[in-house]
């Protein structure tokens, strides 16, 4: 049994929407509605979504009464993205845990199934992406110190499956050390735990710009039902 912790409490400033970016209409549905999909079809029925903690009241309002969004289970978000994974992991009945980005709405079902599989042998597991590019490092001054070998290196994604007790034990620190964290893979390694790679694909990318909307949404084009016949 697992459950999906979805995080959905970002503001969507870059957006420039006027309102939480899990609640952006993206091709003609809320962009929270499209992670539910696949959190759904991969067989997992107990979800608990972070919303923006002003959302609380007006959570109705922001849903636009899409159908996937009813009976949610959410709770407020905190300052920071993994402060909102420890409120909705607060709340969130027993099993191993997947978290997720509102903010990938192009995330296939077959991610979540593939992460909580590699928990046979890891603490944690991720979606990650092969990095296509080469990636050089550079001082404050924009001089080059160095050339990675990109063969090594992962662009991580979400969903990230954890056994819950190491997201307990990761997530039980001091808010200040949460701040730092830019995914939640960070808090397990530093408390020694084993993280997996599970490949991903460039296409179940972060929503984050007014560009990347209409990237997801011309792609999500695809998946609405054709309209009815007159």
């Amino acid at each position: 049994m697992a459950v999906a912790l979805i995080v959905a409490a970002g503001s969507g400033e870059r957006l420039g929407a006027g309102r939480p970016k899990a609640f952006v209409k993206l091709a003609g549905r809320p962009m929270l509605a499209w992670s539910l999909d696949a959190v759904r079809a991969a067989g997992i029925t107990d979800v608990v979504v972070a919303v923006p903690p002003e959302a609380g009241e007006t959570l109705g309002d922001l849903a636009g009464g899409e159908p996937a969004l009813r009976d949610l289970v959410a709770v407020p978000g905190g300052a920071t993205r993994s402060e909102s994974v420890r409120a909705a992991l607060a709340a969130a009945p027993s099993g191993d845990v997947a978290v997720h980005d509102a903010a990938r709405p192009l995330v296939e079902p077959d991610m979540f199934t593939a992460t909580l599989a590699a928990l046979a042998d890891a603490d944690c597991a991720i979606a990650a992406a092969p990095v296509p590019d080469t990636i050089k490092e550079a001082g404050e001054d924009r001089l080059v110190t160095g050339t990675l070998e990109r063969s090594r290196l992962w662009a991580v994604q979400t969903p990230q499956a954890f056994r819950r007790a190491a997201l307990e034990r990761a997530l039980a620190v001091p808010d200040e050390v949460l701040a730092q964290a830019t995914d939640d893979a960070w808090l397990v390694e530093r408390t020694g735990g084993t993280v997996r790679v599970v490949e991903s694909t460039p296409a179940n990318f972060k929503v984050t710009t007014p560009h990347d909307l209409r990237i997801a949404e011309l792609l999500l084009a695809d998946r609405l039902p054709p309209a009815p016949a007159h």
